[in-house]
């Protein structure tokens, strides 16, 4: 982490912060009574949004492109919708997969099935090939809802897409004029522990994984963030244009707005030219964001009116010490909601007291134990048990599974049982490995440092080195491949870089591997540098030789040909000066 992080929580900090809270105080213990639910309640995300539509009828729900729905009119095309799902077969138990860019219709298809008792199947509309027919197959969804604007996924399947039906957005748009727009009956039968969402996250397999969001974690989502934490008022309006397959989207943002009886803007993607004119149009008071969302924003030359805007609170993760105070000034916000979190992790932090650089408080149970370097794995005495760090030192974060924080897993048993470390502290206790390196701030407060294992984060997306290992596998003329990430200074997440090794008798061809990576991975999975080299260590693992490589990093070191990604229609060109800066500007690579 930075120099300039904050290293611990002070006594004075607190004292500080609890007195300006006295008006969030109903907020608040509209949290607290929320953690009282019980796995086995008749509670669910459907049941909350028809109660909110109930209470805020004729408030705007969604806006999109300055055009607003309703919080009734959106419960009466959700209904809609599920009413069509139901004539589709769609009953409780069942998934419906959503394959769609964003757009209202999108999250109402969610809302749909999640109030049929049905699990909504959020797909990554980047994947292609392979690694969409896995997940696809993972789902197996009795109906799959897609956007057109998608249709460039599906194409890229060797096969019909795995699913009982496919049903294009405008169809189901059709036929739901003809629906019934009453509640469903059985949305007032689900129970909190039922699966709600699959959101995919990368997988060390080298696939992605199904991560499973249970109705009990979400409300509980809601409770945390939603009231303690992000405390959004019914006038307020929260521009989120990152992806509904997010959980940034569809858990923070949405319980969030649904907490507070709030308008939730949708943007169709994030534009650094045109996010604040965006933000003018949709009359937003608050943005989520991701930490490259702020450091994009930054790049941009300064103007006179960067403080004349609406917002005053932001709500996201990732947002690095070394930039926090630069831009909230620039920008003039005046609380950031800062938290800390994972699609499959069982607590979450939020920085609820709005302290500078940290990831804020967690009132669940957790520890930032001693890791190994090598491994990445939590590190054991010579008792067998885990050590914890101190305060100001950094260390493996991994929290406790318990009936109030359930692990809800993945839809793998064996890849659920590979993130738990069990009799940790004592025997029989169960921990969740996050993965993740975190700064022991005191006061129940961390700062995210850095991630561990075979995924790294860039653009905001979990990579699996496995799976790009994978894709360069199948090039004919890549023998050995080992995919590590990066850090370019000046941007967020770690980069991708590959080392390979050519069969006999071939060269590299920077276009031809570039065009085969686009055709195999999402476009943020796809390296921004390649080194060739004479050979790779052959391990198990390539852990040691990984270690090597990146701490060598993008560097020149004579003995290997360095390349970097310009682009889909560059590829892959000898390594030139002023490349690294391009890129944490923003301006490298090329999208075209």
């Amino acid at each position: 982490m930075a120099v300039d992080a904050r290293q611990k929580i002070k006594v004075t900090d607190v004292a500080v912060a609890l007195p300006k809270m006295v008006t969030e105080v109903p907020s608040l213990l509209r949290g607290v009574a929320g953690f009282t639910r019980k796995p086995h309640h008749k509670a669910s995300i459907g049941l909350v949004f028809q109660d909110a539509a109930a209470k805020n009828g004729d408030r705007p729900f969604v806006r999109f492109e300055g055009e607003s729905t309703s919080y009734a009119d959106a419960n009466a095309i959700v209904n809609r919708y599920a009413a069509v799902f139901a004539d589709r077969g769609v009953t409780r138990g069942d998934v419906v997969g959503v394959l769609s860019k964003n757009r209202p219709e999108a999250l109402f298809a969610a809302l749909a099935a999640v109030k049929l008792g049905a699990t909504a199947g959020m797909l990554n509309y980047n994947q292609r090939g392979d690694v969409l027919e896995h997940s696809l197959g993972i789902l197996d969804a009795k109906v799959l809802v897609f956007d057109e604007n998608t249709q460039e996924a599906l194409d890229s399947l060797e096969a019909a897409p795995q699913a009982g039906s496919v049903l294009p957005l405008t169809e189901l748009d059709e036929l739901a004029q003809k629906a019934s727009p009453k509640n469903p009956s059985v949305t007032a039968e689900i129970l909190a522990k039922e699966k709600a969402f699959y959101i995919f996250t990368s997988g060390t397999t080298g696939m992605p994984k199904a991560s499973l969001m249970s109705h009990f974690r979400w409300l509980k989502s809601m409770s945390g963030l939603g009231n303690m934490g992000v405390r959004l008022r019914s006038d307020d309006v929260i521009y989120c244009c990152l992806p509904l397959y997010h959980n940034n989207a569809l858990t923070v943002t949405l319980s969030s707005v649904l907490a507070g009886g709030a308008t939730m803007a949708i943007g169709k993607q994030f534009s650094v030219s045109n996010f604040w004119e965006d933000i003018k149009v949709n009359e937003a008071t608050a943005f989520t964001y991701i930490g490259e969302l702020c450091r994009y924003l930054l790049t941009q030359p300064k103007k006179a009116t960067d403080r004349d805007n609406t917002v005053k609170l932001v709500v996201g993760n990732g947002l690095r010490p070394e930039i926090w105070e630069e831009f909230t000034e620039r920008f003039g916000i005046q609380r950031v909601a800062e938290f800390y979190g994972a699609s499959e992790c069982n607590i979450a932090f939020i920085n609820a007291l709005n302290m500078k650089k940290t990831a804020g408080i967690c009132p669940l149970p957790y520890a930032v134990v001693e890791y190994d370097e090598e491994s990445g794995k939590a590190k054991r005495g010579q008792n067998g048990k885990l050590r914890k760090v101190g305060n100001g030192e950094v260390g493996l974060l991994l929290s406790k599974v318990t009936d109030r924080a359930p692990f809800d897993g993945y839809s793998d048993d064996e890849a659920t049982e590979k993130k738990l470390v069990r009799d940790g502290f004592k025997d029989g206790d169960a921990w969740f490995d996050t993965g993740d390196l975190v700064r022991k701030q005191g006061f129940l407060h961390v700062a995210f440092v850095d991630r561990l294992g075979d995924t790294f984060r860039w653009k905001g997306e979990n990579v699996a080195t496995t799976q790009v290992e994978g894709a360069l596998g199948g090039h004919s003329a890549i023998d050995g491949a080992v995919v590590y990430g990066v850090d370019i200074d000046g941007a967020d997440g770690k980069a991708g870089m590959a080392a390979v090794t050519l069969r006999d008798g071939e060269s590299f061809d920077g276009k031809a591997v570039a065009a085969h990576l686009y055709d195999k991975l999402p476009t943020y999975a796809v390296p921004l540098f390649v080194r060739v080299v004479d050979s790779l260590e052959q391990t198990s693992t390539f852990k040691s030789q990984k270690v090597a490589l990146r701490k060598l990093g993008y560097e020149e070191d004579g003995e290997s040909e360095l390349y970097v990604l310009r682009g889909k229609s560059g590829g892959y060109d000898t390594a030139y000066d002023g490349y690294v800066d391009e890129v944490a500007a923003g301006k490298a690579p090329s999208s075209k």
